[in-house]
Order: C-alpha cells, then structure tokens, then sequence
C-alpha cells in the first residue's frame, strides 16, 4: 500500500458480489475510509470483514474536511474514497477533494468497478460509441424541459439519472420534447432483484409505467437515442460555430472559415448560411 495516496474505490451498484478483489484489499489497508452515508457503507464493508475506520465525507461537509483530509494525505496517510453506489464523483460528492490532492501533488489511484451508467449502456441497445452523460435532470418541470430542449439535436445516445419519484415527470418532458417515437431506454435497480430493461418509444415507456407501478420504483438510468439527421445535415456544433461567424462577416466568408474550423463541407455551410440569413 502506497503512503500519501488517496484511492477512488468503485462499489457495487446492487449485488455486492460485484465488488473486486482489489478494491477489497484497498479498502482493508488503507488508513482511513471516506464513505457518503456511512450507515449505508457499514454493512457492506462488515459482511467483508472489513474493520477500516470510517469517515463521512458528503455534499454537506465536504468543503470543510478537504483541507485536513489533504494535509493526512502530504504527512503519509492512505485514503480510500467511495460513495453509497458505483464510482465516486460520478453525480456523487468527491471532486473537491481529488482536486485539492492532485493541485497538492497527492497521489490519486482509480479502482475501477461498477458504474450504473456504463452498465445500462452496455445492455440497452443504443449506440455505444458516442454517448451523453446528463447526470441528474433538473428537478422542475420547466428547467427540465429547457435542458431537453438544448439536447434534442444532439446525435449522441443522451444518458440520465432519475429518482424514482420523478421519473414520471421525466419521462413525460421528454416525450414531449423528444418526440414520442424517440427511442429510449429505462434500466431499473440494475444488478439487484427486479432489475428490468425496458426498450420502447418514449411515447410507450410512458404509458408503460402510468400502467404499472412496479415499474416506477427503485432506482433508474434512462438513455435515450441520439437525433437522426440526414446525411446532409450540420451537427450542432457546427452550426453553432456558423452562426456565430455570421455574427460577424459575410455569408461567403463565415461559410469558409467555419469549413476550416469545423472540417464540415464548405458548401453545404454556405447553403445553411443562406437559410440563415434568408437569402436566396
């Protein structure tokens, strides 16, 4: 075990024979663990007879801790970080203290494991070589629909996180702004018992669920399919990155340089800024 390091230790999701071998030796040597809920952490680690000292380390009281945390780690100690569920710091607490050790110079070592999102991607039967990661969707129903609004270009498979008491709602905003014939894809308490993986339009995900309350409980990744565009049509950045230029020269010019930039075609930047602009 290295001296002043701080160890990223992914957990299991739901089954708890996912856990590695050598995520179960970090955790047993290190000096100290830092745990989300240590209330949620305490049985798993002692069905593991794991006896590592435990730390609460959450979006509470994280600010607070980091600096002597950091200070441990410089004089030589070991730290083992991990959240209730799948990899630290993802839609988890953990960023400012990895930032603080790596500006510090403290030794930082991932022990890969679950990830909720990896693991419904992997299984749902959308493109898997540009994705998404969304993280939890706003919490209102008007922030909501303005973040799909903002994706609902986008050509990448869109992943998210929801609880099971808005995924309802969720599922419903984006229908409405995906449109109901959007595939989509809603993994429930994956790797536990009632695990499910339900593929559907948006449109029947949503009368699936209003019809069986079963399926609004637990814990859920939903992955909806990228926009499809014709084989002419601009990507967003693209078109971004145009409009932008067209802010500021002329039609034949931005067309150019954002062909340049971009590596689009030079002509059909130019077509789109004429439709732009509304010029013939």
């Amino acid at each position: 075990m290295d001296k002043g390091c701080l160890y990223i230790v992914a957990m299991p999701i739901g089954n708890r024979a996912d856990i590695t071998e050598r995520a179960k030796q970090v955790l047993s040597s290190v000096d100290v663990i830092a745990a989300e809920d240590t209330r949620h952490s305490r049985p798993l680690l002692q069905m593991l007879a794991i006896n590592t000292p435990l730390l609460a380390l959450h979006e509470h009281n994280e600010q607070k801790l980091v600096g002597r945390l950091v200070d441990q780690l410089v004089a030589g100690g070991t730290l083992a970080l991990i959240s209730d569920a799948g990899t630290p710091l993802i839609s988890d607490p953990g960023f400012p203290l990895v930032r603080a050790c790596r500006e510090a110079g403290v030794r930082v070592v991932p022990i890969p494991g679950p990830s909720a999102l990896i693991c419904a991607l992997s299984a749902a039967g959308l493109p898997t070589d540009r994705f998404l990661f969304e993280g939890f969707p706003a919490r209102t129903g008007t922030a909501r629909r303005e973040q799909f609004r903002r994706l609902k270009d986008e050509g990448m498979t869109l992943i998210f996180y929801e609880a099971s008491h808005r995924i309802e709602a969720c599922l419903a905003d984006m229908m409405a702004v995906f449109g109901g014939d959007r595939p989509a894809v809603v993994a429930r308490e994956l790797t536990k018992l009632h695990e499910t993986i339900l593929s559907r339009p948006l449109a029947a995900l949503v009368e699936l669920l209003a019809q069986d309350p079963n399926q609004r409980k637990g814990e859920f990744v939903v992955l909806v399919a990228g926009a499809q565009r014709s084989a002419d049509a601009l990507d967003p950045e693209s078109e971004r990155i145009l409009g932008v230029l067209l802010e500021e020269m002329p039609t034949k010019q931005a067309a150019a340089l954002a062909a340049r930039i971009t590596g689009a075609k030079k002509n059909r930047l130019y077509q789109r800024a004429l439709e732009l602009r509304g010029e013939p």
